[in-house]
């Protein structure tokens, strides 16, 4: 992804379209047919959403994903039939990760207006889980997706929200036994480096250049904790200073985007640097904006040469944070010698 969010996606305008014929409310109910006429055991439960309490199926057989429930339930093992396309999280994806989504039919785009009614309906679903932030979920057409299953909405509001949300988006779809394999995997990589780096990271000042600065308004972004790029890195001990001077909602809670004559006072206390690469090493136009600049390499961080590299910053599903934090174990082994 490399344009800046409205809050965690940027909005798109839903091109409206007309509501579904009743033969879409007759594809599947929750007590009706799966695949292939396979009959699903029509028990149900109150599940808790963004969009209210819905009556879900107890244990779903079609499951519909998009968003950031995407690459949660593909992890999870869901019985999945069809998703949206999840670019920004291929990267970071295992090659069987990768086989299973680049083989379910897309009823989706990577954006609200991309949505395909009609391809969700041939899927015959009996479950829709909607991974967005609230304020994209309002631009879908709600009620023509209701009319072909019911309908979950589960997205984060601010990036380290990934951890909460990805763990309802499991349970909806019935897949937490696999989820919570990989819950632990993440959690043992994570306390095994927070006692590897304990030492290093103590009391250090860091601060995080993100990757959605806007090259065209000369501004970049600045990460506090529980963003994109500071939310893994906070599991293992780092503490990135200060917090934003204006917050607003959704990931403008803890990230800012100060004009680039801003940075040697932004970041003039900091004592280590760290900036969002590319799942490839490279970098983003808007962190290459940055250190570019003689403003970057008068800083007192990097002239002690105290930068650091941080990958899969957009990581949200715990498997895709552990590729994350081995990134992360790869990045900060020179603290160990400092």
């Amino acid at each position: 992804m490399t344009t800046k969010p409205m809050t965690l996606l940027r909005s798109s305008r839903l091109v409206k379209a007309s509501v579904a014929a009743a033969a879409f409310a007759l594809t599947v109910s929750v007590a009706g047919c799966g695949a292939a006429g396979q009959e699903t055991s029509g028990e149900t439960r109150q599940f808790k959403a963004d969009n209210g309490t819905v009556e879900i199926p107890q244990n779903p057989q079609r499951v519909v994903a998009t968003g950031y429930a995407v690459p949660t339930l593909i992890e999870a093992d869901a019985p999945l039939v069809g998703i949206s396309s999840w670019q920004r999280g291929e990267p970071m994806m295992s090659d069987e990760d990768m086989k299973t989504y680049q083989d379910l039919p897309r009823v989706a785009g990577e954006t609200a207006a991309e949505t395909n009614y009609e391809a969700i309906a041939e899927q015959n679903p009996d479950l829709i889980v909607i991974g967005v932030p609230k304020p994209i979920f309002q631009e879908i057409d709600t009620e023509r997706l209701e009319s072909i299953a019911p309908v979950v909405a589960i997205g984060p509001d601010v990036p380290s929200a990934w951890k909460e949300v990805s763990r309802k988006q499991a349970d909806a779809a019935g897949a937490l036994e696999r989820f919570d394999e990989g819950k632990r995997e993440y959690e043992q990589k994570a306390e095994e480096l927070k006692g590897k780096y304990a030492d290093a990271l103590d009391g250090l000042k860091l601060a995080h250049i993100g990757g959605y600065g806007e090259v065209e308004n000369g501004n970049f972004q600045r990460e506090f904790d529980g963003s994109w790029g500071t939310n893994v890195a906070n599991d293992i001990g780092a503490e990135y200073y200060g917090q934003v001077s204006e917050k607003g909602k959704g990931s403008r809670a803890v990230s800012e985007y100060p004009s680039l004559e801003q940075l040697p006072s932004a970041l003039k206390d900091a004592e280590a640097i760290t900036y969002t690469v590319n799942a490839d090493g490279s970098l983003p136009e808007a962190v290459k904006y940055v250190l570019d600049s003689n403003l970057w390499k008068n800083l007192p961080a990097v002239k002690k040469d105290m930068t650091f590299p941080v990958k899969y910053t957009e990581a949200a599903t715990y498997g895709q944070a552990t590729t994350a934090l081995e990134a992360l174990d790869e990045t900060f082994a020179p603290l160990l010698k400092k």
